[in-house]
């Protein structure tokens, strides 16, 4: 009964988690209410490419400027690893007062330089991206009936050779009345400082106020009258109307040419309340197939690997059954006819070639595996929305330091249970798990950076910004690692339950190439993940939002369970065979995924991203990709030798065999 009541607990849990991948959400910050007449004022991020993503600062490009100047929002850890540069715009309206004809500026004439790089970012697609109290400006467009969602608009479009700018907005701002609650402050939006105005007691607290809950954009291309414009100062009113005709375009650019900017703006009262106002981007297409896909997938690869598993787990426990059924002088001549796995008793915990790399790979792999659970659960749990940039980033890197003393911990205890128990060598271990994968990752980084610096990239990494990640790997992650390591030092080994023969036994020779199998073992698991991984690609590339945490939560155990199975089955083949050498190769079975992820990627490189502009974008993405693959390998890896390891163990010390 009690294990019934367990298994309705579990399913309620894994239920509550899936339940939470539709949409919900923590905000992250309390509605800001807005009286009517109150300015509003739009920030914009940097441009950003939808096929690459690479992020350019905004005024690069002969935009309009504020008239107070440009001034940085504050930014976290997790916004300025993105490429995040959050600016104040010349954009401003007032609550609830609808304006058009609103003349902005009028810019210098284009000079050569100007032209090209306005030219350039016209051609490689890249997307301006306004924001108003922290919702990104939205944009639907229609292709064949059905309706699609973008963030941001394109700084322009070419046209039969002929380039158009983007020069007039129509921006829509959906509101709400504001339902203040009793004892309850009002804080400005994610992104601002911010500013606890207490509104108890108040007298202006009947006041009637907004709430912002959309924010739409529709980009024109309109030729004003530059004469008549000159005269005009910011925010003043154009002088004849302006027709906003997304489909048409008209205001082509020219070398030594001014634009004319300008916009207007409606406002409209929604039934949207203040926590759904991200649904709108949280429903972008082809979410139905998402969720039948990833379904479809989950119960498929479950199926196949059980019945695999369970093959052979019932093949082994057949063996183990039959021998102890066996009186002793039966057992006696049944070990002079051994065979298979039986015949490696005395090599199977023989010590692999480069242990101290091992058990730096399994420690790394255990810090990134529980960053990547801990975080997705948080996600999926709503304490990581999309309303709070850089949020997913800075708590990847918290949970990540912190998970230094795991990995220091399994580092140095591997490492003594290898050496049968031995201390010695315990800090060079620890030491290495500190340095190997963040090494690894810092030098991709850099050569990537220096990329991004010769490109102009906001995207670049600022040079202060590399001394704080230098600062919190050597001054947080180095010796939580070491403290993780003394433990394992302490703690006690795990004692293998055979002995080890001094002269390691010939290998017979293998019908097939053992690393062969190893490589193809992987198909398996990359069969849990490839459609969740065209959505992380997509959102990580095309700047689309991703928000079901829930369901890649439930990928992630999935994939855990999968390499674990995967990683199992082909260790007992190779002992079968009487191939001992397992412990390489069953870190490798499962860790063989990231090669099929690291192919993927370079057809969704071909495929998807096929306006990929120039050798620095693609060498840009080769390299980020390379930096995730190598991720997944430990963690992955670590799954199936961790597996592999227990099923040896509790395999040899099931049967004594002299």
């Amino acid at each position: 009964m009690r294990s019934m009541d367990r298994f309705g607990i579990w399913v309620l849990a894994i239920l509550s988690v899936i339940q939470s991948s539709f949409g919900f959400y923590l905000p992250g910050s309390y509605p800001h209410k807005y009286e009517v007449g109150d300015y509003l004022n739009v920030k914009v991020n940097s441009l950003t490419s939808i096929e690459t993503e690479m992020p350019f600062s905004y005024y690069s490009l002969p935009f309009c400027k504020p008239s107070e100047g440009i001034k940085d929002s504050a930014e976290n850890l997790g916004e300025l690893l993105m490429g995040d540069r959050i600016e104040n715009s010349p954009y401003r309206f007032k609550m609830f007062k609808n304006e058009s004809e609103i003349f902005l500026c009028q810019t210098d004439k284009l000079s050569a330089d100007s032209f090209k790089l306005l030219k350039k970012r016209i051609d490689e697609m890249y997307q301006v991206n306004p924001m108003l109290d922290n919702l990104p400006a939205i944009r639907y467009t229609k292709k064949d009936g059905y309706v699609l969602r973008w963030t941001g608009y394109p700084v322009g479009i070419k046209v039969h050779d002929v380039y158009y700018v983007f020069n007039h907005l129509k921006f829509k701002v959906l509101v709400h009345k504001y339902e203040e609650a009793a004892n309850v402050a009002r804080v400005m939006g994610t992104g601002d400082a911010a500013e606890v105005i207490p509104t108890v007691g108040k007298k202006d607290s009947d006041v009637p106020g907004y709430m912002v809950v959309g924010f739409e954009v529709v980009p024109c291309s309109f030729a004003h009258n530059g004469e008549s414009t000159k005269k005009l100062k910011m925010y003043e009113r154009y002088t004849t109307p302006i027709k906003c005709d997304s489909i048409s375009v008209s205001m082509s650019v020219k070398e030594g040419q001014s634009i004319v900017f300008s916009y207007e703006v409606s406002f409209e009262e929604s039934d949207i309340k203040w926590p759904s106002r991200w649904d709108a981007y949280l429903k972008m297409e082809g979410s139905k197939v998402h969720w039948f896909s990833i379904l479809n997938s989950l119960m498929v690869i479950t199926f196949l690997a059980g019945i695999v598993l369970v093959i052979f787990l019932r093949t082994v426990r057949r063996d183990l059954t039959r021998y102890e059924e066996l009186d002793k002088e039966a057992q006696a001549q049944m070990n002079e006819e051994l065979s298979g796995w039986k015949l490696v008793v005395g090599d199977v915990f023989r010590a692999p070639s480069n242990a101290s790399l091992l058990c730096v790979m399994v420690g790394d792999g255990v810090q990134i595996l529980g960053m990547a659970v801990v975080t997705i659960l948080f996600a999926a749990l709503g304490f990581m929305s999309p309303a709070s940039r850089g949020t997913l980033i800075t708590g990847m890197l918290f949970f990540y330091m912190i998970l230094g003393i795991a990995a220091g911990y399994v580092s140095v205890r591997l490492w003594r249970t290898i050496g049968c128990g031995d201390h010695r060598g315990w800090m060079s271990v620890a030491w290495k798990a500190a340095c190997f994968f963040p090494g690894i990752a810092f030098l991709i980084l850099t050569t990537l950076n220096f990329l991004l610096w010769g490109s102009h990239s906001t995207g670049a990494i600022p040079f202060s910004l590399f001394v704080i990640l230098l600062l919190l790997w050597f001054c947080i992650s180095v010796p939580l690692t070491l403290i993780g390591g003394y433990f394992g030092a302490k703690a006690p080994h795990i004692e293998f339950p055979v002995r080890t023969n001094q002269i390691p036994r010939e290998i017979p020779a293998q019908k097939y190439p053992s690393w062969l199998l190893v490589l193809g073992a992987g198909t398996l698991p990359f069969g849990t993940l490839f459609i969740e991984l065209f959505f992380i690609m997509s959102s990580i590339w095309m700047g689309r939002v991703y928000y079901v945490f829930g369901f890649l939560f439930v990928v992630l155990i999935l994939l855990v369970v999968v390499c674990a199975e995967v990683s199992l089955v082909l260790t007992y083949m190779h002992l079968c065979v009487e191939d001992y050498k397992w412990w390489w190769k069953s870190f490798f079975a499962s860790g063989s995924v990231a090669i099929y992820i690291f192919i993927y990627s370079i057809n969704y490189l071909v495929f998807d991203l096929k306006s990929l502009s120039g050798p620095v974008s693609a060498t840009l993405y080769l390299g980020y990709s390379l930096f995730m693959v190598l991720a997944i390998m430990l963690a992955t890896g670590t799954v199936g030798f961790l597996s592999s390891f227990w099923f040896v163990h509790y395999l040899f010390s099931s049967v004594k065999l002299d």
